[in-house]
């Protein structure tokens, strides 16, 4: 049972709305990556501090990662158009605060109220899209393109920023969200109708607290961590609150009539399994993209925009990857299509590996590129696909919030982890080898290990995953995954 009009009706206007909520997660993904290169430059103008630099970048993954599985639930509950719009609203308004900050905290500021809006829009415009494409096979198509999108977001920040902060101010890499936001705000009325799950239920008060708390002290402690080292009272201190709000959650959860998060709705296997590898996917490029953009300034010489360029494969990778996804799950399956995806992506990241000190582009750093974004392209549409199989009208937004809460946790555990082993191993060697063999050195460790979490996320979606063919892509029964 659904309500009336459901989104599926306006089939004829699909397309369009697809393509408008693409748009807006580009936007959102892009601003989770688009400041890295041009935090020199905001310094220097805004006179931030090297502690306060960081919270430029920290304040929209800790509001973006924390209020995500709240934002999801009141989708479902008030209605998946009404928070997406309000999400893109607060964005805009909230990039056009961070264009024209004068001071660091205005810009701290702005930044946790972008990461505010994206937790808002982004798993409401993925649940419309899963209720948009209700059959099988247009729904992989449609997430295909959706998972394709969110990858290139993310790289593109990297370009767009060098660009914009080489060629006209930071303040464009702001700036240039307002497009976008404002012809998703004049436009999706008209495309998409209201909706929002037919049995009316309280939010979950005690579950929403206790669930946005738990993440949002994972990921500040994580984050902490790349900062200060995992010993320090900053870091140790938040991933136990997160560990006790965690426990607590789920212990309000199993016994609340009505919970924000039901935990049958996490042990359905196909979701289980697409968010545990999702998490070690996410964890592996994040701290790919973080220390590949760094290793390019600082060990081969690219200036900012030439880094920026640098990466444009990447992103044609990623397209082409997207473009493959859809076919391969049709013929293949889902278990193959990521098992293959997955060791594309780990052989890509060893390729990487290997980049020292006078490597030329194109012999060094483009094939690694190449082959570990096509890896890319064809795991995400397939992972998102997987994440929101069997969800309806009634948890649309919910299934939306999980898999994009553990992108996000995923990508901090990355950034803490593997920055700090690559930190560790080049202190560890500066004195006897020089600062650049040792960074060089640090950064092929690290990236080894990543190359690693995905052979295990192989593994584990070989293992586990069912064994799913034709346009169906994936089993929509609800089967929860057995213990162990």
């Amino acid at each position: 049972m659904t309500s009336a009009p459901t989104v599926a009706a306006i089939t004829g206007r699909r397309r369009p709305a697809l393509i408008v909520l693409c748009f807006v997660q580009f936007m959102l993904v892009l601003d989770d990556t688009v400041v890295s290169v041009a935090l020199p430059t905001v310094r220097d103008d805004l006179g931030f501090s090297t502690a306060g630099l960081a919270w430029v970048v920290n304040a929209y993954f800790l509001a973006f990662g924390g209020l995500l599985l709240l934002s999801g639930r009141a989708a479902d509950l008030l209605g998946r158009r009404r928070v997406f719009l309000s999400g893109v609203a607060l964005f805009g308004a909230a990039s056009l605060a961070c264009g024209l900050a004068q001071e660091p905290w205005q810009l701290v500021a702005g930044r946790f109220a972008q990461g505010t809006g994206a937790a808002m829009a982004s798993p409401a415009a993925l649940s419309l899209i899963t209720l948009l494409f209700p059959g099988p096979g247009e729904r992989a198509k449609a997430l295909s393109i959706w998972g394709g999108v969110a990858g290139l977001g993310g790289t593109m920040g990297l370009v767009i920023s060098g660009a914009l902060t080489d060629l006209t101010s930071w303040r464009w890499i702001f700036l240039i969200n307002l497009p976008v936001a404002v012809l998703a705000l004049a436009l999706l009325p008209y495309l998409v109708t209201e909706s929002r799950a037919t049995r009316r239920a309280r939010l979950d008060v005690p579950g929403a607290v206790l669930g946005a708390g738990a993440v949002l002290s994972l990921v500040y402690g994580l984050l902490q961590a790349v900062e200060s080292g995992w010993d320090d009272v900053a870091v140790v201190g938040p991933l136990l609150l997160a560990a006790v709000l965690t426990v607590s959650f789920l212990t309000v959860e199993s016994r609340t009539a009505e919970p924000l998060v039901p935990l049958a709705f996490l042990a359905f296997r196909t979701r289980a399994v697409a968010n545990g590898a999702t998490l070690l996917f996410s964890a592996a490029f994040y701290a790919m993209a973080f220390l590949l953009m760094i290793h390019l300034q600082t060990v081969l010489g690219y200036g900012p925009l030439e880094a920026g360029v640098a990466y444009l494969p990447y992103g044609a990778g990623i397209l082409a990857g997207m473009w493959l996804c859809s076919h391969a799950l049709t013929r293949f399956g889902m278990r193959r299509t990521l098992v293959v995806a997955f060791l594309i992506s780990s052989a890509g990241l060893l390729l990487l590996s290997g980049v020292a000190p006078g490597d030329s582009y194109a012999s060094g750093v483009l094939p690694g590129m190449l082959v570990t974004s096509l890896g890319c392209g064809l795991s995400l549409p397939a992972l998102t696909v997987a994440a929101v199989t069997g969800t309806t009208e009634e948890n649309a937004g919910l299934g939306s919030a999980v898999l994009s809460s553990v992108q996000q946790v995923g990508g901090a555990v990355g950034l803490a982890v593997l920055v700090t082993l690559a930190a560790r191993r080049s202190d560890a060697l500066a004195d006897s080898t020089g600062p650049l063999p040792a960074a060089t050195e640090g950064f092929s460790f690290a990236l080894t290990v990543a190359a690693a979490l995905l052979v295990l996320g192989a593994a584990l979606i070989a293992t586990l995953l069912g064994s799913h063919r034709s346009g169906s892509a994936v089993d929509t029964r609800e089967t929860p995954a057995k213990p162990g």
